[in-house]
């Protein structure tokens, strides 16, 4: 078995945060980030040991990695900026 680096996406619903596996196709929400990562790290679990994933080619699993390295300072950075807008009332949050 190899190991595999996998994404959560988290999102803000009302009152609960909600987070996704892309590449398992698992959800789960919680009442906190880490409330709602540990229960898709359980539920991926849980979906991981009755359906595997694919292998994956380690040379495409490494040209991710070198993309993700160089453009995440900058999605970083877009955020902090659309972060200061909002608090200046320079834009609106998404729903």
């Amino acid at each position: 078995m190899t190991n595999q680096i996998l994404t959560a996406i988290l999102h803000k619903e009302e009152d609960l945060y909600v987070a996704e596996c892309p590449e398992v196709g698992t959800v789960s929400q919680g009442h906190s980030v880490e409330e709602a990562v540990a229960n898709l790290k359980e539920a991926t679990e849980l979906y991981l040991e009755e359906f595997s994933l694919p292998e994956v080619d380690l040379q495409d699993e490494l040209q991710w990695e070198a993309l993700y390295e160089k453009t995440q300072p900058q999605l970083v950075a877009a955020a902090r900026r659309a972060k200061q807008e909002i608090a200046e009332g320079l834009a609106k949050p998404m729903d």
